[in-house]
């Protein structure tokens, strides 16, 4: 917070949009400049006096309060009492769970599926359901689906809980304290602001500057949430305020489209590609290939694969999508000759990299290492991830106490765990190759080659997720049926898992609860709902075309099919 923070008070002193109050500014203004401070010199609070004028307009000098005031300032207000409804959400809640059981007790039970194996079906709707409608948070409804799965001895203790033990479970989790380290020691902040002080003497290759440093970032930084709201959303807005472009003003005053509402729509749509570079830059990424292997679709070395047959498609969709973007909304200022200044000195600010930054630094470009030629070295990706934590604790730039506060990461290993311990416990019943037989005998019965079938279940495959408010969830209830229907038609095994699980990242961004970078992105104020649907559905067939055209050759040269 403290990083984000002082990113907003570079803007200190710039002028002000129009549809900011002069009162808002004095309050704004000294308010920045106390908490900037504290990113500048961690021991320490500065109180800076604001200016008595900006602009020309002046503003009296606020009196220092009386001892009394201050100390009733000073003390913490009440929290206010909760207006909306505490607890579960009962609609949501009865819908996910009457439709679990209408398909347990309406639907008869297909011929080749068991009664138990049915009813784990029936409580796996009912929790990929509400991780849509959001009756509780995401960990609760998980926790609750799986009490019901062994209350009901539709499973075991131990199978419900089997997957916790899993590999890709904790090599995402220990990702997540990585993003920490990111946040925590500016090193994030540092690598996307010396990205614009290379590229940003247009809106245009400030766009470009942001995409890269996106990329170049996410191999470390697998939470796209993190690297949203943490760094480029913050950087943007403060790159925006400075010529006066600023979200949330009256219809009349559309400041937002100087400069802010094409930089976060870029950033926003163009992620899809940036974040499809490596394995580790999005943690699904990870559950898919888990999930395949499962199918016996198995990738092998699977970080140098993912990268291989990324490359291309993901430069291609990198360098085209701010182009589009720039023809279809374009900004009104598309200069930027002081930003690289501004950027040069937000640098000198910030001084030569840090202690801990120089030790993140190390550690991640080892971690990254490992990734990439863990089979040769022996090193599985989790060990190399533990390694890399273990370094991180052992020189102080993580304690173990912010390890266990940072609730993300013990939030993802609860639900990741239930959705993939169901997942694996399905596919062991049986339940999904008896639906992908089903839907590969109709498929098969159109007449039609394993090419065209694998072209029409992505497409429906993409489609879908505009009834998804997670990757995840969609990763969770979609992937190893449709992973199982290619396999089922012909498809290539490696073909068939891969090209599954680049999809999966490319519609991120057709809706503003696609995903969680992509409400990050819509609060900030600089995108009209419309202007999401709008752009997420040209971005998003774009990139699913992109992918297809410029993929499908170098897949063929790496041998997928």
């Amino acid at each position: 917070m403290s990083a984000l923070l002082a990113r907003k008070a570079v803007v200190l002193g710039r002028p002000q949009p129009a549809c900011t109050r002069p009162h808002l500014q004095l309050h704004h203004r000294r308010r920045v400049a106390v908490l900037g401070a504290q990113d500048g010199a961690r021991s320490e609070v500065v109180i800076v006096d604001a200016p008595s004028s900006q602009n020309g307009v002046h503003h009296d000098p606020v009196p220092e309060p009386a001892p009394a005031a201050a100390a009733a300032a000073a003390a913490p207000a009440p929290e206010p009492a909760p207006t909306g409804p505490i607890g579960i959400k009962i609609v949501p809640a009865a819908v996910a769970i009457g439709i679990g059981l209408a398909l347990r007790f309406v639907v008869p039970i297909p011929e080749g599926i068991t009664a138990q194996a049915w009813s784990l079906l029936s409580i796996f709707v009912s929790t990929i359901l509400g991780l849509v409608l959001d009756p509780l948070p995401v960990g609760a409804w998980a926790f609750m689906a799986v009490t019901v799965a062994v209350a009901t001895k539709t499973l075991t203790f131990a199978e419900a809980f089997a997957a916790t033990t899993n590999e890709i479970i904790w090599l995402i989790v220990v990702s997540f304290f990585f993003a920490k380290g990111f946040e925590k020691t500016g090193l994030g902040e540092r690598i996307a602001t010396l990205f614009v002080k290379a590229l940003g003497k247009s809106t245009l290759g400030l766009s470009y500057g942001l995409n890269v440093a996106e990329a170049l970032m996410a191999p470390a930084m697998p939470s796209t949430s993190a690297r949203a709201g943490g760094i480029f959303v913050p950087i943007i807005k403060s790159l925006a305020h400075s010529v006066g472009s600023e979200p949330g003003c009256p219809p009349g005053d559309d400041s937002r489209k100087k400069m802010g509402s094409y930089l976060i729509q870029s950033q926003f749509q163009t992620g899809v590609h940036t974040t499809s570079f490596f394995l580790t830059a999005s943690a699904q990424n990870l559950l898919c290939l888990k999930l395949a292997g499962e199918l016996g679709a198995v990738v092998p070395n699977q970080f140098a694969t993912w990268l291989a047959g990324a490359f291309v498609p993901a430069i291609v969709g990198t360098l085209l999508t701010p182009l589009i973007l720039y023809k279809l909304s374009p900004p009104t200022i598309t200069d930027t000759p002081d930003a690289p200044a501004a950027a040069a000195k937000r640098l000198e600010a910030m001084g030569p990299m840090s202690r801990d930054e120089t030790i993140m630094s190390a550690v991640m470009g080892a971690a990254l290492v490992m990734w990439m030629f863990g089979e040769q070295l022996g090193i599985s990706p989790v060990l190399a991830a533990m390694m890399g934590l273990c370094g991180l604790l052992c020189t102080g730039v993580l304690t173990w106490r912010e390890c266990l506060s940072y609730t993300p990461a013990w939030d993802t290993l609860c639900w990741f765990a239930v959705l993939i311990g169901m997942s694996g416990q399905l596919n062991s019943m049986g339940v999904i190759n008896a639906f992908a037989g089903a839907m590969g005998n109709v498929l098969t019965s159109l007449n039609m080659g394993w090419m065209p079938l694998f072209g029409l279940l992505h497409v429906a495959f993409f489609v879908m997720h505009y009834m998804f408010a997670s990757q995840t969830a969609h990763v969770g209830a979609l992937y190893s049926a449709f992973c199982a229907m290619m396999l089922a038609s012909g498809v290539p095994p490696v073909l068939a898992a891969m090209s599954l699980a680049y999809s999966i990242n490319l519609f991120g961004s057709i809706t503003h609860y696609a995903s969680g970078q992509a409400a990050v992105f819509y609060g900030s104020g600089f995108m009209r709902l419309n202007e999401v649907f709008t752009m997420g559905a040209v971005s998003g067939f774009s990139a699913l075309a992109i992918w297809g055209v410029f993929g499908m050759p170098i897949w063929k040269l790496l041998g997928w099919w």
